[in-house]
């Protein structure tokens, strides 16, 4: 008959065993100080505005003076847009968007590289990825709906209650937005 284990050998068979599952469990991987802990596209309909927005969360401890450079594609098909974001030591992530885009289609791939600098610049990781809207920015008004501090309705939009005018947003954009 097989001999059965005493109790200490089996507690330490199971503590191995789960030091083995934290083993596999994914880290980030050698020298990666951040994860993407969401990415998308925020269209503001009433400033008729669309951005790129991308949240980091570090994954080790954050030092003094590191900072976000991220590059995206220009939807009108210009120079790639950057935007350089300090990163906050004691802050749980770190948010990046972009200027205002036009020109922005629905289900396209758009690149996205993110740059961790140290407080010497030298590149620490790079993070690359693409970001795909769920929508055309066809669906924004061409002006703001509204003004100022109040919220004035904006007068070049009288009585066009879509917001549209004849010489449009999507004038001179790639895909035909």
């Amino acid at each position: 008959m097989p001999e059965i284990p005493a109790k200490s050998t089996m507690a330490a068979l199971f503590v191995a065993g789960l030091l083995g599952l934290g083993a596999c469990r994914e880290s980030g991987g050698e020298g990666e100080y951040f994860e993407i802990a969401g990415k998308l596209f925020v269209f503001n309909y009433r400033v008729a505005t669309a951005t790129y927005l991308v949240n980091l969360k570090p994954l080790k401890p954050v030092g003094e003076g590191e900072t976000a450079v991220a590059t995206f594609e220009d939807p009108a098909g210009g120079e790639p847009i950057v935007v350089r974001k300090k990163i906050w030591p004691k802050l749980e992530k770190t948010t990046i968007e972009s200027p205002p885009l036009r020109c922005v289609v629905k289900d396209r791939p758009y690149q996205v590289s993110i740059d961790i600098e140290g407080p010497d610049g030298k590149i620490m990781q790079t993070i690359k990825t693409t970001m795909a809207s769920s929508e055309d920015q066809s669906l924004l008004p061409d002006r703001p709906l509204v003004v100022g501090p109040l919220y004035t309705p904006n007068p070049e939009l009288a009585g066009r209650p879509s917001g549209k005018l004849d010489v449009t947003n999507e004038a001179g954009c790639p895909d035909g937005v």
